[in-house]
């Protein structure tokens, strides 16, 4: 199996997890924002269930509209911090919060081998922690406030290989946008990607986070790398329980396998309108 497919398997009852088959999974975290949390909120209580089924592993940030910029996000914002405080769910609030998709891996609440859910579509970004994390609707994470777990489909995996050493001022941030210009906003459509190769492996987490938050731009449903000794450095002082490292297997099947030498790569910049428009810039 793949990297994805470990992860999505070992979060059922079943022992192998095969691309196009429908599972339930077994979230260990859901995460919520203060623009799509109150509808999820609102479609949780339409179900007439009094409690979350685990206070835990529910977390609410309110990132997008903090300080509020007007009375209808202040609005969001109080039924946000309301149903937290009543539910008991992990809730950041302004002193404490930040960007959702920085704060979650700052503070070890996402770990590699968890199976994470948010109302977000750069939820993708913990891929880089070796989890599967993807983006759902508000009524999806409202579904799996009250039962834990979530209805998928298993995507297929496309690898892509980075070759080379990457030269002066490359990043991963320049090494997503060569992609997403090479395959296109939906060459990776419903699918995970496996990000691997010697570039890759010298990459910083900061490149391996920005790579994975965008792994959607491409229409992935996650974007995952394997976890070496830089993540577990990441993680060293910040994990707070126990976590599963994962690895594909060595004769797993991918849908695709894309190589690229990346070793004459230039700083990228996406031109209007679309981050498949991504450009080399002199510099």
């Amino acid at each position: 199996m793949t990297l994805a497919e470990k992860i999505l398997a070992a979060h059922t009852d079943k022992k192998h997890a095969s691309p196009g088959e429908f599972i339930n999974v077994r979230a260990d975290l859901i995460l919520a924002n203060d623009i799509t949390a109150p509808i999820a909120i609102r479609e949780f209580q339409r179900l007439g269930i009094d409690r979350v089924f685990d206070p835990n592993k529910i977390i609410m940030v309110p990132d997008h509209f903090m300080p509020n910029k007007d009375i209808a996000s202040a609005e969001q914002a109080k039924i946000m911090r309301e149903f937290a405080r009543e539910q008991g769910i992990i809730h950041f609030e302004v002193g404490q919060m930040g960007i959702e998709h920085v704060l979650l891996p700052e503070q070890g609440l996402v770990l590699p081998g968890d199976m994470v859910i948010g109302a977000d579509s750069h939820t993708c970004t913990y891929g880089a922690l070796g989890a599967f994390a993807t983006g759902v609707g508000s009524t999806d994470v409202a579904a799996a406030m009250a039962t834990g777990d979530i209805w998928m489909k298993v995507p297929p995996t496309i690898k892509l290989v980075y070759h080379g050493c990457l030269g002066e001022w490359v990043g991963g941030k320049d090494l997503i946008l060569y992609t997403i210009g090479q395959i296109g906003v939906d060459g990776a459509l419903y699918s995970a990607i496996e990000f691997t190769g010697e570039a890759i492996d010298k990459l910083s987490m900061d490149g391996r986070f920005t790579m994975a938050n965008m792994a959607i731009e491409a229409g992935a449903k996650a974007g995952l790398f394997q976890v070496d000794s830089a993540a577990l450095d990441y993680i060293r002082n910040r994990a707070k329980r126990s976590y599963t490292v994962y690895e594909p297997d060595s004769d797993a099947e991918y849908s695709q396998v894309i190589e690229y030498d990346v070793s004459a790569l230039e700083p990228q910049v996406a031109l209007p309108h679309s981050p498949a428009n991504g450009n080399p810039f002199a510099r």
